[in-house]
């Protein structure tokens, strides 16, 4: 009989999984990845993995669920921590937008991913969506500002750019909400 695992490795067996099911889900998409697939990347039984998660869909809404929501206990640090607005805008946007954009851009099935992401749990992404607004309201003072941030943030991406174009366009932005410092530029 094997012996029993400590809820810190159980955790830790988590984490991995869901790491492994990312690389799988960004490379070759949501269709053509199977629990085999993440049980090989993650070095454990497929048995092990339907213990852990009890199918595929579960899988994916846990990798997008951590994929977000581990970012807000950070962008809401820095939208209310020390810096400039201007600095405190982009640092947001680094943690919520850049971030994640950059795992998607660079994978070849990174856009499905995202769409398949809020198909199938569009309340992750809405809770995602209310703690960047959150987050953007604390910096730029008012929820209306923020929204209109958020909602031309969005359009950045609808071209799919490039990481650097993504983050000149950011800086454009945050311009024109909030004026840099000279120590900013």
């Amino acid at each position: 009989m094997p012996a029993a695992i400590t809820d810190e490795e159980a955790a830790e067996r988590r984490l991995k999984v869901l790491h492994a099911a990312r690389w799988c889900f960004l490379n070759f998409g949501f269709s053509k990845t199977s629990f085999e697939d993440i049980a090989k990347r993650a070095s454990i039984s497929r048995t092990l993995l339907y213990r852990i998660f009890k199918d595929k869909e579960d899988i994916f809404t846990a990798v997008f669920a951590y994929w977000l929501v581990a970012r807000h206990p950070e962008a809401q640090q820095v939208a209310n921590g020390p810096g400039s607005p201007y600095e405190r805008l982009l640092n947001v946007c680094r943690v919520m937008v850049l971030e994640p954009w950059s795992d998607m851009v660079a994978a070849p099935m990174g856009t499905e991913f995202f769409d398949v992401c809020a198909r199938l749990d569009p309340g992750i992404d809405a809770h995602h969506r209310k703690v960047a607004l959150q987050c953007l309201a604390a910096i730029l003072g008012d929820e209306e500002r923020a929204e209109v941030f958020l909602l031309s943030l969005e359009g950045l991406l609808a071209d799919e750019p490039a990481m650097a174009v993504l983050e000149r366009r950011l800086r454009i932005l945050a311009g024109q909400f909030v004026r840099p410092m000279k120590s900013d530029q």
